[in-house]
C-alpha cells in the first residue's frame, strides 16, 4: 500500500494551530474507524455460516464474506479521510466549556 503524502504548507495554512489540527484529525479518524468497524461487523454477520466438524466448530471460508473483506480493504483509510475532511474545511470543533470556580461567586467561606 503506497503512502499518501500530505502537503504540509496547505495543512498549516488550513489551520491556525498545527498541534490542535493533528489532535482534531486523529479524533476524527477514530470516529471514522469506529463507524467502519460497526458497518463491517454488521455486513459480515449477515454472511457468516458455521460448519460443525467432528468435535469443534470452525469458520467456513465464505466467498461473500471474502468479498466484503476485500471491499473494506480497498476503501480509503480513516486517517486519509479525516485529513481530507480537515483540509476541505468539513470538520468543526469546539472547546469544552470549563467552569471557573472563582466566577461562580462562591468564596469558599
Amino acid at each position: 500500500m503506497p503512502l499518501k503524502t500530505v502537503d504540509l504548507e496547505q495543512f498549516i495554512n488550513t489551520t491556525k494551530n498545527i498541534h490542535e489540527a493533528i489532535v482534531v484529525s486523529s479524533k476524527r479518524a477514530r470516529q471514522i474507524n469506529e463507524d467502519l468497524k460497526i458497518e463491517f461487523n454488521q455486513r459480515v454477520e449477515q454472511v457468516v455460516t458455521r460448519v460443525e466438524t467432528e468435535a469443534t466448530e470452525e469458520m467456513e471460508i465464505n466467498p461473500d464474506q471474502l468479498k466484503v473483506s476485500i471491499e473494506f480493504e480497498r476503501r480509503p483509510k480513516a486517517t486519509d479521510l479525516a485529513l481530507d475532511e480537515l483540509m476541505d474545511g468539513e470538520v468543526e470543533w469546539r472547546y469544552k466549556e470549563v467552569e471557573d470556580p472563582l466566577a461562580s461567586g462562591d468564596s469558599g467561606s
